[in-house]
């Protein structure tokens, strides 16, 4: 084996957290491969997920503002027409863009990309290309992928996973989306926005499982007053497709008559699982879970010396910055130093308009845990800034420690929800009370007043409410 061929870590897979962690390694000063099918760099987040969803999403709100919100803040624009061939066109531009810069660091880092699908052979050895590459370390970084609805048949033409959902060529009458969460909901935006009625069909009688139910069921409301239609507790039990669209059988989650829903597309939703196939994993011993995940320690090491695996492919939520956090924390324990993530301060968001984001926990998780805990909640009805912009809907909602004061979790829906709740996540890293942000000189005006105000509430002492 050449010295070229001869690598201290090999990562497979260059998305967020396996791009991360090879440049992470590679500023250690380790010899580092990362393989990649695509032509591509940067996985499904830049490629097909994350970036793509976000550039529609952003093109979509100015669309729907312009034609709507613009008029009440005195600006009258007449003409306007959807190009939704350029929209597209401007989505692969951004990606392009993203991209290519991941391939840029790479060069920067000179971080070896190994072209081609990899799998792991034996310990130390993984194949691509016909070619055998040897490797001190073996990353596993390989994402995740849509999880198929038994029934319904995806052809990313009529019937989509968030994939065929960025590539629609015409704006449908009626978008049918299964599943409830972050994905179905974000990318029945932008086809709302675009002059869709979009319908949401989710098992559960709630959006967004997982998150603070007050939030889930405001955003629901919010939702609803945007025009979206929600058949909560309800299955979709089959779909036959025809030249004019899609039939859905539709029934409810606990019994009772099935009944039809006819769509000119539909959106598969139901949430993604991770993606090993091919890898060689069952054959060289690598334990992994009924769900098909990768068993990892607390150092994200799996079973077998010198594998290890991040990312959408082990346990946790399947986020992109929890990939990277990921990522570079165990490029620095291959280094010998100190890697670590802290999984309870993990935001995440929900990029609509308005946002949703949380960190930490909900009340019904400390509710279940018998935590007692104090709540502030501030309405951006009573935020000047919010008031100026025009977005008024939703709140912040700061949960903290009733004997400690010490922050527990924060869960805003409202403008600039993703933004917002970084400066909880940076307060709840270092350890910081509700009083702690409370006591924080906020500008004014800003959204960020509706944190330091919601921290009062906990404490019955806010201002502006």
């Amino acid at each position: 084996m050449s010295d070229s061929n001869s690598f201290d870590v090999i990562v497979i897979g260059s998305g967020p957290g396996g791009y991360v962690c090879a440049i992470r390694a590679a500023q250690l000063g380790m010899r580092v491969a990362c393989v990649e099918r695509r032509e591509t760099l940067g996985g499904t987040c830049l490629n097909i997920g994350c970036i793509p969803s976000k550039a529609l999403l952003q093109s979509s709100e100015n669309f729907e503002e312009l034609g709507h919100k613009f008029a009440d803040m005195g600006i009258v624009v007449e003409g306007v027409r959807l190009d939704l061939a350029r929209m597209h066109a401007r989505k692969g531009e951004v990606v392009a863009a993203n991209v290519k810069g991941v391939e840029f660091l790479f060069r920067k880092n000179k971080v070896t990309w190994l072209k081609g699908h990899g799998r792991i052979t034996a310990p130390g050895k993984v194949e691509v290309a016909g070619t055998t590459y040897d490797a001190k370390n073996i990353v596993i970084a390989t994402g995740s992928d849509s999880i198929p609805l038994r029934g319904v048949e995806v052809d990313e033409k009529q019937v989509v996973t968030s994939t065929g959902a960025l590539e629609l060529e015409k704006v449908p009458e009626h978008l049918v989306v299964i599943g409830g969460g972050v994905i179905g909901l974000e990318l029945g935006s932008v086809w709302k926005r675009l002059g869709a009625k979009v319908t949401v069909v989710e098992f559960l009688d709630r959006i967004l499982p997982g998150m603070d139910a007050e939030v889930a069921k405001t955003f629901e409301r919010v939702l609803t007053k945007q025009g979206f239609a929600f058949k909560l507790g309800h299955k979709v039990t089959g779909a036959t497709k025809a030249a004019d669209g899609v039939t859905l059988t539709v029934e409810p989650a606990k019994g009772g008559d099935a009944f039809e829903v006819k769509a000119d597309a539909v959106l598969v939703a139901i949430g993604r699982r991770p993606y090993t196939e091919g890898l060689g994993l069952p054959e060289i011993g690598v334990a992994l879970t009924e769900k098909g995940q990768v068993v990892t320690d607390d150092h994200w090491a799996t079973n077998v010396p010198g594998i290890y695996a991040i990312g959408d492919c082990i346990k946790g939520q399947m986020l992109a910055h929890k990939a990277e956090d990921e990522g570079v924390a165990l490029a620095e324990r291959l280094a010998g130093q100190a890697g670590h993530v802290n999984y309870g301060v993990i935001p995440g968001v929900v990029y609509t308009w308005p946002e949703v984001a949380t960190v930490g926990e909900t009340e019904e998780e400390l509710k279940a845990r018998g935590v007692a805990y104090k709540t502030g909640k501030f309405p951006f009805t009573a935020n000047g800034r919010a008031r100026a912009m025009g977005d008024t809907d939703g709140f912040v909602k700061m949960l903290s420690d009733k004997e400690t004061d010490r922050l527990l979790g924060c869960h805003i829906v409202g403008p600039d929800a993703g933004t917002l709740i970084a400066e909880v996540a940076v307060a709840m890293e270092f350890g910081a009370s509700a009083e702690d942000v409370a006591r924080t000189c906020h500008a004014h005006p800003t959204l960020n007043e509706a944190v330091k105000e919601a921290a009062l509430a906990t404490d019955g002492r806010a201002l502006h409410v």
